[in-house]
């Protein structure tokens, strides 16, 4: 990942570098990884595919960062922090660029076409997000809401290493269907974490995604049990900019509900629905690896 930089201006070379410092889970080359040693995959194509998927989900968050206007993430500054937006914007085009060179290093066509298909997908997520999909209490919307933002990748990383190995399509698909339990499972936690986190742990203020007029799993929880709540209605009518005392108020309220909890349950079905797709997957390291990824997601607290 940090060698995409060699021979490129020396400024794209430490941007690259500071993004890869700054660290994080890793974990979807991780499922890349594991998956692809589980079913047998050619392991030089394996890393350069769990090496691209993270340059595309660097990239991703390059330039979430600038739309956010982030100051800090996990820590450390942002890309937008340090540069101007034009600079930030084409530092995210160059990773995304590297990240496909690398996907076309596996020779795959079908892998680089899916990897394409994912990035039109979360690009039309972010873009339905900004358009319409603030002040919307609606499961149907949330879902496709968070698939776009994140589970969609996650599955491309677990389809995409069944593809490049020697398995039948039904594995393929298998393991796409774990991809995708537990990508819906990891942001439902985070919206979670959005609620009951603390800010210096999290990066972002607490309740961050009301204040942007988002409703996510854990409010649309409240707003079924408590519809009359008077601090819900301004949010609902799309007067989501009403302040922070307000905001907070509904914050506290919904940390006190059982919301927070059967938001939680629900992330817990998609992990339980993840290590049943395994069943039939090779017994060994990787797959218990696989299962213990999966359940790990509803277990962490940042």
């Amino acid at each position: 990942m940090r060698a995409q930089a060699d021979g490129h201006h020396p400024e794209l070379r430490a941007a690259l570098h500071h993004l890869l410092g700054a660290g994080g889970k890793r974990i979807r080359p991780t499922l890349v990884l594991l998956t692809g040693n589980m079913l047998g995959a050619d392991p030089d194509k394996l890393i350069t595919l769990a090496a691209a998927v993270e340059m595309l989900h660097t990239a991703t968050l390059v330039h979430d960062d600038l739309i956010d206007g982030a100051l800090l993430r996990r820590g450390n500054p942002t890309l937008n922090a340090r540069w101007s937006p034009a600079s930030t914007v084409l530092t995210g085009d160059f990773i995304f660029a590297r990240a496909a060179k690398l996907a076309a290093e596996t020779d795959c066509l079908p892998l680089m076409r899916l990897f394409a298909e994912t990035l039109a997908i979360i690009v039309n997520g972010e873009l339905t997000q900004l358009f319409s999909s603030r002040d919307i209490a609606n499961r149907e919307n949330y879902n496709q809401r968070i698939f776009a933002k994140t589970a969609s990748l996650f599955e491309m990383s677990a389809r995409g290493a069944a593809m490049i190995s020697p398995v039948d399509e039904a594995t393929v698909e298998t393991m796409q269907d774990y991809g995708y339990q537990v990508g819906m499972a990891f942001q439902i936690v985070d919206d979670i974490l959005d609620f009951n986190g603390e800010q210096a742990e999290v990066g972002k203020p607490v309740g961050s995604d009301l204040l942007q007029g988002l409703i996510t799993l854990p409010t649309l929880h409240y707003i079924e049990d408590h519809p009359d709540d008077p601090n819900i209605r301004p949010l609902l009518e799309g007067n989501y900019s009403v302040g922070q005392k307000q905001m907070n108020r509904l914050v506290q309220s919904i940390r006190k509900s059982d919301a927070i909890s059967r938001s939680m349950n629900e992330a817990e079905k998609y992990v339980a629905q993840a290590v049943r797709a395994l069943t039939d997957m090779p017994v060994g390291t990787e797959r218990q690896a696989l299962e213990d990824l999966a359940r790990y997601i509803v277990d962490r607290r940042i």
